[in-house]
């Protein structure tokens, strides 16, 4: 578990800066059939971007593969994804895993006995 926890933010943290700034193949799906100019702005043209709408969170914390008020932070954005990723399938795991002992210790108790009259 360690090393796949190791692996996961090598690549979050540093992998991150190798990254392409460049449209994905989802944003050059909906841009199809639009002009757009070199700051990427729709001047032209019908596609499915023109009718996207600005995110609910897109103000967030760590929207945009970044953090919010720090520059070039993607690597620390991806550290900060695989720790909160990381600790809410622990608690998923423990939550379970405490369930399941409860369940068996229930099993495992002896049957009360019924008092006499």
């Amino acid at each position: 578990m360690l090393g796949g926890l190791a692996v996961a933010a090598a690549l979050a943290g540093g992998v991150s800066y190798l990254a392409s700034g460049s449209p994905d193949g989802l944003d050059a799906t909906t841009l199809a059939g639009c002009t757009v100019d070199a700051d990427g702005v729709i001047t032209g043209g019908s596609c499915i971007a023109q009718q996207a709408t600005d995110h609910e969170l897109g103000g967030s914390f760590l929207a945009d593969y970044g953090i919010k008020g720090i520059d070039n932070a993607t690597g620390l954005a991806g550290l900060i994804g695989v720790a909160l990723t990381f600790a809410v399938g622990l608690a998923i795991f423990w939550a379970a895993r405490r369930r399941r002992h409860a369940a068996a210790a229930a099993e495992q108790a002896p049957a009360p006995v019924a008092a006499e009259k």
